[in-house]
């Protein structure tokens, strides 16, 4: 699949899960913001209910005391007279409601005659029932509009005496805070609101007049006011004021089913980034294993191919054979034999550090003697160049615990990339140089070759990796010289770094463990 391809997928399906997530973040805070709107209206509701039923207790109470009072100053009087000679019994009631000036709010009698059925004729009878009946009727009417009269102007002293009277008490003395909490509860409850809340009361002004008991300043910022006896002047208002600690639990619990489902996108995004990764990192190795492929052809078929025309040469009668002739022959059998061996010992390494097969054979050795060792191997070949190698041994405890083979292979790796990645038709300069720093060994070789860019410097330790030179092919490899070397030296408790400027050269340094007396 082309690279293209895979990049239009991969925004495609990276679109999606993120409108995915956008659509369901959108959808969570509209709940939240729908579940805020609810229960500030239902607290404001609770709230205005409470304060309500409140003014309406103060209102029954002074109702209370003004009929007692009332009841206090009517007097009532009945009697009762006997008519002997008609037989007749005479009731009377009445009943009458002074003032404190002796004025009288209502005065009625009520009148009830009775006869012996036994003097009075029948017809009589009904005639007199009937007169009683409408004069009933009539005594009825006038009890009705006489209490009328009088429950008005009850209610009208009531009313004048909360105008007058209640607003001059102070709030400590009208309201019962106790009362006021428990009607607060019930009406939160009655609209659906089971959590707790703190409560306090104060004047107009500012000044707490009372704070519940369990009082806490978490969650004011989600703090409700009511205004106390809204009705009565602006100074002699209350207001009450209460705050939910558990608010943001509270609203969370109704989206918190979303969770799960966020929490699986993600996971599906994350995946999907990951999978697109892999998606990459294999193509790259994929062509990166094509490369070493045709690398790798192309490298064995020369020594093949020598040998091959070598051999060709030998077994050929009609090619007359010398002495020096059959000697250079066979020379060059023997040299792209071994060519063609240490090639493919290259690659066997690299498969054994990969396995995790590989057995290293340690042991004691110096540092600085081997430094010198391969500088004096690869003098003649840097000199063919015009330039020089130089060293600078400046290491005082220069003893390792290394394997002596593979140690200076890694070593002679990086020798050679500076001689093969040289500079063409100008001298190369090699600058080997080992220090102490702490407990540590370090050892740095420089050259003043092409230089590596910085975009392929970070990948120059990746298997199979070469740095592209362009349509020039004149510098054969596997790209696998410097990811030996980093196996080396990682599988040595050791450190290596690479800094580079490109037209200037590149450096190594390659940082060991010192090998103590009591190591050894």
């Amino acid at each position: 699949m082309k690279k293209s391809t895979i990049w239009i997928i991969a925004v495609i399906m990276g679109f999606s899960f993120l409108a995915l997530l956008y659509l369901q973040f959108s959808y969570v805070e509209e709940m939240v913001k729908m579940k805020k709107e609810q229960f500030d209206e239902s607290v404001n509701r609770s709230l205005y209910q409470a304060t309500h039923n409140l003014e309406m207790d103060e209102t029954r109470r002074y109702l209370e005391k003004d009929v007692k009072a009332t009841e206090r100053r009517a007097f009532q009087q009945d009697s009762v007279t006997v008519d002997g000679l008609g037989g007749t019994i005479k009731h009377s009631h009445q009943f009458a409601v002074a003032a404190d000036d002796g004025t009288v709010y209502s005065s009625f009698q009520v009148k009830a005659f009775q006869m012996k059925p036994s003097t009075v004729p029948k017809a009589m009878i009904l005639r007199k029932d009937k007169n009683s009946l409408v004069d009933a009727a009539k005594s009825m009417q006038e009890i009705v509009r006489s209490r009328y009269v009088y429950q008005k102007a009850l209610l009208d002293e009531v009313v004048y005496n909360i105008l007058y009277t209640a607003s001059d008490k102070p709030l400590k003395e009208r309201v019962n805070f106790r009362m006021l909490d428990l009607d607060i509860r019930t009406e939160l409850l009655n609209n659906g609101i089971n959590i707790p809340y703190h409560l306090t009361v104060s004047t107009a002004d500012g000044r707490e007049v009372y704070r519940c008991p369990e009082y806490s300043e978490e969650g004011e910022q989600y703090s409700y006011t009511q205004v106390l006896f809204r009705n009565d002047p602006q100074s002699k208002m209350g207001i009450v004021k209460i705050h939910f600690p558990e608010m943001s639990r509270y609203i969370f619990s109704s989206v918190r089913f979303m969770i799960p489902s966020i929490i699986f996108t993600l996971v599906l995004l994350l995946t999907f980034l990951f999978t697109i990764v892999v998606i990459f990192r294999q193509k790259r190795y994929s062509e990166i294993k094509n490369d070493f492929i045709n690398n790798m052809t192309h490298e064995l078929k020369t020594p093949i191919a020598s040998i091959s025309l070598a051999a060709q040469m030998m077994n050929d009668d009609s090619v007359t054979k010398s002495e020096q002739m059959t000697k250079h022959l066979g020379q060059v059998i023997g040299d792209e034999s071994k060519r063609l061996r240490f090639l493919v010992e290259k690659v066997l390494q690299m498969s054994m550090f990969d396995k995790k097969s590989v057995v290293f054979k340690k042991k004691e050795l110096d540092l600085n003697e081997m430094v010198e060792q391969i500088a004096q191997t690869f003098t003649l070949r840097v000199e063919h160049t015009g330039g020089k190698i130089y060293t600078e041994i400046e290491a005082v405890d220069s003893g390792i615990y290394v394997d002596e083979v593979h140690f200076q292979n890694a070593i002679t790796n990086l020798m050679d990339n500076a001689v093969k990645y040289r500079k063409t038709d100008e001298p190369l300069d090699i600058y080997i140089r080992t220090w102490n720093e702490h407990d540590k060994l370090c050892l740095s070789i420089r050259d003043t070759g092409q230089g590596i860019k910085k975009e392929n410097l970070r990948k120059i330790f990746d298997k199979f990796y070469r740095v592209h030179t362009g349509n020039k092919h004149d510098v054969k490899g596997f790209g696998l010289g410097l990811a030996y070397v980093k196996k080396v030296v990682d599988l040595h408790q050791g450190d290596i770094k690479a800094e580079s400027e490109v037209g200037k050269g590149t450096k190594f340094t390659i940082t060991l463990p010192v090998l103590k007396e009591d190591d050894q």
